[in-house]
């Protein structure tokens, strides 16, 4: 089983009456059903002209059709590169051709943006509906034919996967993952959370993106475990608990906005009782250890902070269940399935307790960007990939992240990690969310600012955050500026990036000190 295809299919064969995904109020699916529709589904899309090796965009909410035309596209040793809906034209252009995808596939109901985009470059598009509840796919193109797949043989070294990293840098690098690199993943995560038959799970994060494709679903497929779609195909804090108690669902995942989202909820409007969770995990940005203690206190379940990035075809290391050792609040835990290390700008591993650049190697990890031989240089040195954060381990082997290598703020030499700013700001009890960025100064090269959201209701001000600061932080930590607001810009799926933030307020200061016309 070194391929996601042929695990998933021995998981079929192993658990064919379970239930593998619901459409929230609809209909179940059992994994034997599954594992037929995508087959059908491939079959399809081999008479459509589908090739090992081509790339095919996709473009969905979260909804079924897409989970078996994903899986359907990497059965025929194609691609699959999903691709948020929310993109502009313009996105999509770009996405579409630096992938150099030769279909787009949607819902039913297409995505004009998207459609735009492919004609312009010469795309052809394709919907995908069920025929029917859990019948069968249609395909709009020559979907009265159906293509044997039997001998189509999925290789580990098929490309299964393409994404884009998050565009921390000018531009997003694009990073093929292969078969192998998916089935690793998939058990790594499958192995630190136990995940069996017995689980079952709520997706609340979008399936374009790695966090909620393969902690949430495909791992949970691959364990025999179910999953449930909301009905809406994107997360509702007002369905949320409703699903988790109808589905019985034993744990989720989510990103630090998202846990917010849900606290929020249960302190206005809780709900009568609470399904019993075996975890509760974060992942994909940094969870305050005040938040985690919130969420554990409000939903009785362990929270378990995780640490994951795209190459690794998402999961790190992570905190373990209980029964495994501690989960220790502010680290994101012990590396699982994979070496890890702490290097210096010399590659020398560092000892406990010393700050250096998280490295990483393993089967999980991506073999280099696509067509970007600058990136792989600096990104694969001394025999490791070069994650770009910097952290250290404690004497207990938990890894402690301090902050991006562009992230952390250099104030005359004294370098600052916004992480821990943050974690000060948000155990203010009027603080509902808040980041930290640098800005350029003239005098120490760079300052530290803040965005700070008050909890509803407070009348938190800047006056109030800085006289916090200054007791709980080093003088030399506490923001120069704050920023009292109702928002911060966030990526579509839901990380806040500091160096977009630190625009948006810079160009507000600017536009700010621009007199108006006449005055």
């Amino acid at each position: 089983m070194a391929t996601l295809t042929g695990l998933l299919k021995h998981v079929a064969g192993i658990f064919p009456d379970r239930r593998a995904i619901s459409v929230s109020g609809k209909f179940d699916i059992t994994h034997s059903r599954l594992d037929q529709l995508i087959d059908h589904a491939a079959g399809l899309l081999v008479s459509a002209g589908v090739k090992p090796h081509d790339v095919v965009a996709l473009t969905f909410p979260n909804t079924v059709e897409y989970v078996i035309m994903f899986l359907a596209v990497i059965r025929v040793r194609a691609t699959a590169a999903p691709l948020n809906q929310a993109y502009t034209s313009y996105e999509f252009e770009f996405y579409l051709s630096d992938s150099e995808s030769k279909l787009l596939l949607t819902g039913k109901h297409g995505n004009e943006p998207a459609e735009t985009a492919a004609s312009k470059i010469g795309i052809r598009h394709v919907t995908a509906a069920l025929n029917d509840v859990g019948l069968g796919i249609h395909l709009s193109a020559r979907s009265d034919v159906s293509s044997d797949v039997d001998n189509i043989i999925n290789e580990a070294s098929d490309v299964a996967l393409f994404l884009h990293t998050s565009g921390t840098t000018s531009r997003p690098k694009g990073v093929p993952l292969t078969q192998v690199n998916l089935a690793s993943s998939v058990n790594n995560i499958k192995s630190v959370y136990k995940l069996t038959e017995l689980d079952s799970t709520v997706i609340v994060l979008p399936l374009f993106h790695v966090h909620g494709l393969l902690a949430g679903l495909l791992s949970s497929l691959g364990g025999g475990a179910a999953v449930t779609l909301p009905a809406a195909g994107r997360f509702s804090a007002t369905t949320f608990w409703s699903d988790m108690i109808k589905y019985q669902a034993t744990w989720y995942t989510a990103v630090p906005t998202i846990h917010q989202i849900i606290l929020d909820r249960h302190e206005t409007k809780p709900e009568p009782t609470y399904p019993q969770l075996r975890f509760i995990r974060s992942c994909s940005a940094s969870l305050a250890p005040t938040i985690l203690a919130r969420l554990e206190e409000a939903f009785n379940a362990p929270v378990l902070e995780a640490y994951a990035m795209t190459e690794a075809t998402h999961l790190m290391a992570s905190n373990p269940l209980p029964e495994d050792g501690p989960h220790v609040p502010g680290s994101v835990g012990k590396p699982v399935g994979q070496e890890m290390a702490i290097l210096d700008e010399n590659g020398v591993v560092q000892v406990a307790g010393a700050n250096g650049e998280v490295c990483i190697r393993g089967p999980n990890i991506t073999s280099g960007y696509k067509n970007n031989p600058e990136a792989n240089k600096s990104a694969f040195l001394f025999g490791w990939f070069h994650t770009g954060d910097i952290g250290y381990f404690d004497s207990d082997g938990y890894l402690h992240l301090v902050g991006r290598i562009k992230e952390l703020i250099n104030r005359g030499g004294e370098k600052i990690s916004p992480i821990e700013v943050d974690a000060v700001l948000l155990s203010h009890p009027d603080v509902a969310q808040a980041v930290c960025f640098g800005v350029p100064d003239d005098k120490y090269g760079e300052e530290i600012n803040c965005a700070v959201i008050p909890r509803e209701g407070s009348n938190l001000d800047e006056e109030e955050v800085s006289r916090f600061c200054k007791k709980n932080l080093a003088a030399f930590k506490v923001p120069k500026k704050v920023f009292i607001t109702d928002s911060v810009p966030k990526t579509a799926t839901g990380k806040i990036q500091r160096r977009i933030v630190a625009e948006h307020f810079l160009t507000r200061i600017s536009t700010a000190k621009v007199p108006k016309f006449g005055a």
